[in-house]
């Protein structure tokens, strides 16, 4: 009897082993990360496990750090060289454990003993099998496969959290270029004017207010300059962590003004329905809800049988005065259920679940309100950045040739003509901030129509649903 119970135990154990989860090549990368990525931002990703693989990802990296950097080229660079993701891609290699482990049966238990006296000798062979264990072995292998593709969903959340940070850097970084460029200008105008407006004051031919003026403007725009160059450096050093590069990989080359606005902004009439159908967190919050549904159906249907082991058992007895015999058997322990009926687990797996439908649903609400709010925003900062280039700046450059006639002619001094200097100044810095900030608007927009934006304060993580159902089947 005990030959065949313990037969039994190693046939199930066997049918078990033979439907369990392997290990991919990739980490759990393939049918998650890699294709979203593609998909949603037409990007390459790489799992660096190998030495092969870190010399293909650096030969990479130094062909795209040779030219001057795009933003989608930027991108890329972060999404093969920065270390902060490879260490997300560990953490989706070690959730692919978890899967593999919730998907073996739980290993039979062997146990000898030998006992002897006055020379008779008894021995015992046991072998012990969870049998609950076994038979919730699919419900807690499919469950564990929805814990996975959150993972999966996770990782790939990450990746577009990165692409959307290193857009929001570079914009920074080529704006306060451009900046930085344009106050040096200014700044070297600047000075001559005062230079001038002081050899104008020792003749008597500028009153001390006006020469004051120029002084004031030349000292301001000097503090402008400094100020300039230590954001764009700042941005720039930014940009460099988000790309993961240090040492020689420093001297990377970025234009020196931002690209022009697009012929007319992106019409999108379905944006919430966009933003609904691709966010990923919203994909995560609906497997978090399914993989708690199954939780609790679990939890509903072993409420009352948390400890179920059969355990089939051979004794060996050798008496001195008798022939020795053999005893077979089997035994059965299970829990009864008397004072904890599982009650509180079943409500702690349906609260669990309800906190989750809420916490979707509230994440729906926002995702809709994120979206619009997004395209609003990058209409308007497209308007108003048009409005620069399309209105004030050519207007400015004619009051600027026909101030410039009119000094020519003697019709208005050199101080009008400094003003409309500065006025102008005043113009481009607004421009190249208006289109900076439409720029990061466009980054915006597709992190709120994708996913990756910043962690929200709650709903990104799992719920934590450890108490609602059993990992190793009821113990």
């Amino acid at each position: 009897m005990a030959h065949h119970l313990a037969r039994g135990l190693l046939v199930v154990a066997t049918l078990g082993l033979s439907g369990c989860v392997a290990f991919s090549p990739d980490g759990g990368m393939t049918g998650g990360v890699s294709e979203l990525t593609s998909q949603t931002i037409n990007k390459d990703v790489a799992f660096v496990r190998t030495a092969e693989g870190a010399g293909a990802v650096d030969a990479r990296v130094r062909q795209l750090l040779s030219r001057t950097l795009t933003t989608e080229t930027a991108v890329q660079i972060a999404l093969l060289n920065n270390k902060g993701l490879q260490a997300t891609y560990n953490e989706l290699a070690l959730a692919e454990t978890d899967l593999v482990e919730q998907g073996l049966p739980p290993n039979p238990v062997f146990s000898i003993s030998r006992i002897s006296g006055n020379g008779a000798s008894e021995i015992e062979r046991q072998v012990v099998g969870d049998i609950l264990a076994l038979a919730t072995l699919p419900f807690r292998s499919e469950i564990a496969r929805d814990r996975f593709r959150q993972a999966q969903l996770r990782a790939a959340l990450a990746t577009l959290r990165l692409a959307a940070d290193v857009r929001r850097a570079y914009v920074r970084a080529v704006a306060g270029n451009e900046m930085v460029v344009l106050l040096t200008d200014a700044k070297a105008t600047a000075e001559s004017t005062a230079q001038l407006a002081v050899k104008l004051g020792e003749t008597g031919s500028v009153n001390k207010l006006d020469q004051a003026r120029e002084q004031v403007f030349y000292a301001e725009t000097t503090a402008d300059l400094a100020t300039a160059r230590q954001r764009a450096t700042s941005a720039r050093e930014k940009l460099a962590r988000l790309l993961g590069l240090w040492d020689d990989g420093l001297d990377f080359r970025l234009p020196n003004a931002l690209p022009s606005l697009p012929r007319r902004p992106q019409a999108l009439p379905s944006i919430e329905a966009d933003a609904v159908a691709h966010r990923i967190d919203l994909q995560i919050a609906r497997l978090e809800l399914t993989a708690l549904a199954k939780s609790l159906d679990l939890t509903e249907a072993t409420r009352f049988v948390t400890l179920l082991d059969l355990a089939g058992i051979s004794r060996r007895t050798q008496d001195p005065e008798g022939a020795p015999f053999r005893e077979r058997g089997f035994d059965v322990q299970f829990q009864i259920p008397i004072f904890d009926g599982g009650e509180v687990r079943v409500r702690q797996a349906a609260e669990t679940y309800n906190l989750a439908f809420n916490r979707l649903t509230e994440r729906a609400v926002n995702v809709r309100s994120e979206a619009r709010d997004a395209y609003r925003v990058y209409r308007s900062t497209y308007d108003i950045a048009s409005h620069y280039q399309r209105e004030i700046l050519p207007l400015r450059k004619i009051i600027t040739e026909e101030m410039q006639l009119r000094f020519s002619s003697m019709q208005v001094d050199i101080f009008a003509l400094l003003t409309e200097a500065r006025q102008r100044l005043a113009s481009l810095r607004g421009a190249i901030d208006a289109r900076r900030n439409f720029f990061l608007a466009q980054s915006e927009l597709q992190t709120a129509v994708n996913g990756g934006g910043a962690p929200a304060t709650r709903g990104d993580n799992p719920t934590n649903i450890a108490a609602a159902a059993p990992a190793d089947g009821g113990h």
